[in-house]
Parts: C-alpha cells; structure tokens; sequence
C-alpha cells in the first residue's frame, strides 16, 4: 500500500518539475526533511485507525508521511490551487487514502466533511494559525469529534498554547486551551529546516480535547470575549478595563493584570460579566 508513495520522486524535484515555489501571500514555508516530517506524522495518536485532516498540505511532504504512516484516510483542504499537480500525483499513488479538497480551511465547515471522528495535522500556514486553532477549540468545545490535534506553530505562539497563569507567554490562546485541553509542546523545530527559511524557530504542539474539562467550563465564546477584553490591554489593571465589579466575589482585589488570573477565574468571570 505504501510502496508507491514511497516510488513517488523527491517533494523539491516535484516542485521543480511543477515550476512550483512557495507563496508569501499563503505564509507558505514548506517542510523537506523526511525525518521530521515522519516524526511529526507518527505522533498522530491512532494515525492507523483514524482520518487525518490535514490543512495546507502544499507540495504533500507532510501528506506523504501521514500516509507513510499508517493514516487510515487522510483529507488534505488546501487553499493553493497551483499545487493541485503535485497533490494529485500523491493522490493516485494513495490508494484510494487522500482526499483534496481545494478551498480556505477558515471557511470549509469540517462538520459537513461526512466523517464521524478525525485527528487535525497540519504545519500551519503562519498568517492564519491562531485563527485555525481558535476556531478548532471552539468546535473541540461543542463535543465535536475531533480526537487529537498536531500542529506546527512558530515556536512564540507554541509556547503561548502552553503557558500556565504567571508565565510570562500566558493569554488568551492559554486560557482558551488549557479549559478544554491538555495541552504539550512534543519538539522544536529548526528554522532551517524549512523552504524558504522563516525568521523564527518552530515547534508542534499537541492538544487533546478534555471531556471532564469541557463539562464545567460553560460557553466558550464568552470566555473568549473576556479574555480578548482583558488581555488586549494586559498591562492594566482589571479594574481599569472594567469597573464597576465587584472583585471580591472572584477572590481579586481589582488590581491584578490578566496574566495573573487563572483560567477557571475566567470562566467565573465570563459567567457575569
């Protein structure tokens, strides 16, 4: 099953063939190293069990290894259309395993991709990460069925996904995920690593939806309100952002910052203000 994605020519000598070179506009930086994207792939739990949603697959480095891996289907949504010689190309040789769908995954309603359960991995374009995985923490939220998420985020906004209340990366994307998910870094990744190579160092974050979290935090789109009210001017004091509350009654004195407020005083907060 995998021999001919394994037959299939080098992802550059593919690119080169297609005439294909990464689009800034996309924040496209694509990832050659087979070791780490084999790495990446395989920390996908149940990658033999479960379809693999794949957002920005470009010239299919990651896609090859998903299906090198044992991924039991894999649907790849890309955004850039001029790669659709390449994908097609993996498509043939995946045995009937990868589906393409051409479109921007902030508008494609994963609800309506007719599958029960699925696991996201993706090395998410620069310029519309935290917007993915917001949208995918609401969903998480709903009880949706996505299992397990993957991704590759530049390593600032990785560390944010992480951080606990007091660190100096805590915000909005830490509360967001720490009262649904358990959250990890699993490895950095090395700008050089990439084509073009980005400024900035990367690394894959692996988030796992929370049942019993999910139970007790309430609406998630409140707690996201609050929390882009409170920490979009994090060096103020809350009271200063919003008077008139009685801090007491959350155990604050009304001086505190948003980076030191813990995640479940978030969720009582959104629950009144």
């Amino acid at each position: 099953m995998t021999n001919e994605i394994e037959s299939l020519p080098p992802v550059a000598e593919m690119m080169r063939d297609c005439g294909l070179e990464p689009k800034k506009q996309f924040g496209q930086n694509f990832l050659f190293d087979l070791n780490l994207t084999g790495r990446i792939a395989r920390s996908v739990p149940n990658i033999d069990k479960i379809t693999v949603v794949e957002v920005g697959p470009g010239p299919a480095g990651l896609t090859r290894a998903l299906l090198l891996a044992g991924a039991k289907r894999v649907i790849a949504i890309e955004k850039d259309k001029t790669t659709e010689p390449i994908l097609s190309r993996v498509a043939d040789a995946s045995n009937g395993r990868l589906e393409i769908i051409y479109g921007d995954a902030l508008r494609v309603d994963f609800s309506k991709l007719g599958i029960k359960e699925y696991a996201i991995c993706a090395n998410l374009p620069y310029n519309v990460g935290t917007e993915l995985l917001i949208g995918w923490l609401h969903q998480m939220a709903t009880g949706t069925s996505i299992k397990s998420m993957t991704l590759m985020f530049q390593r600032e906004v990785a560390q944010r996904i992480v951080a606990h209340v007091g660190d100096e990366q805590y915000g909005r994307l830490s509360v967001l995920t720490s009262l649904i998910a358990d959250a990890k870094i699993l490895f950095g990744v090395p700008s050089s690593a990439f084509v073009p190579r980005p400024k900035v160092e990367s690394a894959v974050v692996q988030i796992i939806p929370n049942k019993t979290k999910i139970k007790q935090i309430g609406n998630l789109e409140k707690i996201e309100k609050v929390t882009a009210k409170l920490f979009g001017q994090r060096r103020k004091m809350v009271r200063g952002i919003v008077p008139g509350v009685d801090w007491s009654a959350f155990g604050l004195t009304g001086t505190e910052r948003a980076e030191e407020i813990s995640p479940e005083t978030f969720v009582k907060l959104a629950s009144v203000l």
